[in-house]
C-alpha cells in the first residue's frame, strides 16, 4: 500500500516572520520569528542633585549575653540528629567578642519589553490587523506591580490579528499520521507480518493479514493537525512581553572574626538606613568608606547596565548593621569556637566536637 511521506520532524513551529514584515511600527522587531528586544524609548538619567548619605550611629548592637549564646548553641545541637549535647551542657564559656561589620545592598527594579509572534486556532474571532496603526511596544498601559517584585504580563497587540493558512498542515486541517507513516496500519506485532503463528495456524491479531490498523489514527492513515486542530487556519497576532525584575546586588564588610562572609546572606542585620527613589545617588559621608566606594562603583554598574535595555522604575538602597559574635568555650580541656551572628541568632562552627552515628532501629 503506498504511504506518504511521514511528517518531517523539523517543520516550523511558527508562522514565517514575514508575516509581519509590514506591521507598521514592528519592522524588524520580530526578526528571524522568535522576538525581538526594545529599548526604552529613552536612556534614564538622574533629575534632582545628590542627597547626603546616612549620618554616622550613635550606637552599635550590643554584645549578646551568655545565655543568649548558649540558647543559640543548644538550639544548634538539637537541629543535628548526629550531635551529642555534652558539650553544650558542660562546655564553659571563657571569652566572647562581638565583630558587628555592614551589609549594603542595591536594589534596581525595572521593565523590559519584548516581542513575539503568536498564533492560535482560527474559530472566528475579530480580525483588526490595519484596521489602524498598533500601539507601538511601550505605549501599550500596564498595570506595574509592587515595586522590587519580579512579574510577567503578556498582552496581545491590538490592530495586528489576521488569519493565514495554517502553516504546519498547508492548510489541510491534518496531517499524515508518524506512527505509520500514512499508511493506516503497522506490522502486526504478533505474527511479526507473517500471519501465521505456531506453524500453520493463522495470525487472530491481524486475521492472517500480517498488519494491524494503526491505533493512534484508527486506520485512517492522517490525524487532525495539533496546531490549527483541524480549522485549516490560524489567527496570527504580535504578542508583548513585559517582565518587572528586582534586580539586587550587595556588598559585605569584610570582618576578622574568622566566619566566612557567605554565611551572612542567610541572615538579617538591623537596618540603619533605606533610601528608596527614582536613582538612588551613592551614599555621602558613612563612616566606613569601604561602603561609601561599593555604593558608588554599584550604583554606577546598575544604571549603564539596566538603562539601556530595560526602563529603570524604582532604585533602592539599604544599609544593614550584622552582629557577628565569637565564642570560645572550654570542654574536656580544649578550646572551641563557635560563631552566633544575626538577627536571628544563627550558629556556625567548623568543628563540633562531639558526633555521634545515627542508626534506624
Amino acid at each position: 500500500m503506498f504511504a506518504p511521506p511521514a511528517p518531517d520532524s523539523t517543520s516550523p513551529s511558527a508562522p514565517p516572520s514575514s508575516m509581519f514584515d509590514n506591521m507598521p511600527g514592528y519592522e524588524g522587531t520580530l526578526a528571524g520569528g522568535g522576538g525581538g528586544y526594545l529599548p526604552p524609548p529613552m536612556p534614564v538619567s538622574p533629575v534632582q542633585p545628590p542627597q547626603p548619605g546616612p549620618e554616622q550611629p550613635h550606637w552599635n548592637i550590643p554584645s549578646i549575653t551568655e545565655d543568649t549564646a548558649r540558647d543559640a548553641f543548644t538550639l544548634y545541637a538539637s537541629s543535628k540528629c548526629c550531635y551529642s549535647k555534652a558539650p553544650v551542657k558542660d562546655g564553659i564559656i571563657t571569652n566572647m567578642e562581638a565583630f558587628n561589620t555592614y551589609r549594603y545592598k542595591l536594589e534596581t527594579f525595572t521593565e523590559s519589553r519584548s516581542t513575539q509572534w503568536a498564533h492560535e486556532p482560527y474559530r472566528g474571532q475579530p480580525i483588526d490587523a490595519y484596521a489602524q496603526p498598533p500601539p507601538g511596544p511601550w505605549d501599550i498601559s500596564a498595570k506595574v506591580p509592587s515595586f522590587f517584585q519580579d512579574s510577567k504580563e503578556v498582552i496581545k497587540v491590538p490592530y495586528t490579528s489576521s488569519v493565514k493558512p495554517c502553516h504546519v498542515c498547508m492548510g489541510m486541517g491534518q496531517k499524515p499520521c508518524k506512527n505509520c507513516a500514512g499508511s493506516g496500519n503497522k506490522v502486526c506485532w504478533v505474527c511479526n507480518g507473517s500471519g501465521y503463528r505456531h506453524g500453520n495456524g493463522r495470525c487472530h491479531s491481524c486475521n492472517g493479514r500480517g498488519r494491524d490498523n494503526c491505533h493512534h489514527c484508527h486506520g485512517n492513515g492522517v490525524m487532525q493537525c495539533p496546531t490549527c486542530h483541524g480549522k485549516q487556519q490560524l489567527l496570527v497576532y504580535i504578542n508583548l512581553s513585559i517582565q518587572w525584575t528586582n534586580n539586587c546586588d550587595d556588598y559585605v564588610v569584610e570582618q576578622s572574626s574568622g566566619l566566612q562572609i557567605s554565611n551572612l546572606s542567610k541572615v538579617t542585620g538591623k537596618e540603619l538606613f533605606r533610601d528608596s527613589q527614582y536613582l538612588v545617588y551613592p551614599l555621602m559621608g558613612f563612616p566606613d568608606v569601604s561602603v561609601v566606594n561599593a555604593a558608588q562603583r554599584l550604583v554606577g554598574e546598575h544604571v549603564s547596565r539596566f538603562s539601556q535595555t530595560a526602563r529603570i522604575l524604582q532604585q533602592r538602597q539599604i544599609i544593614e548593621l550584622i552582629p557577628v559574635t565569637k565564642v570560645i568555650y572550654s570542654w574536656k580541656g580544649k578550646s572551641h569556637i563557635y560563631f552566633v551572628y544575626g538577627n536571628e541568632f544563627k550558629v556556625h562552627t567548623d568543628n563540633y566536637p562531639a558526633t555521634c552515628c545515627c542508626s534506624v532501629m
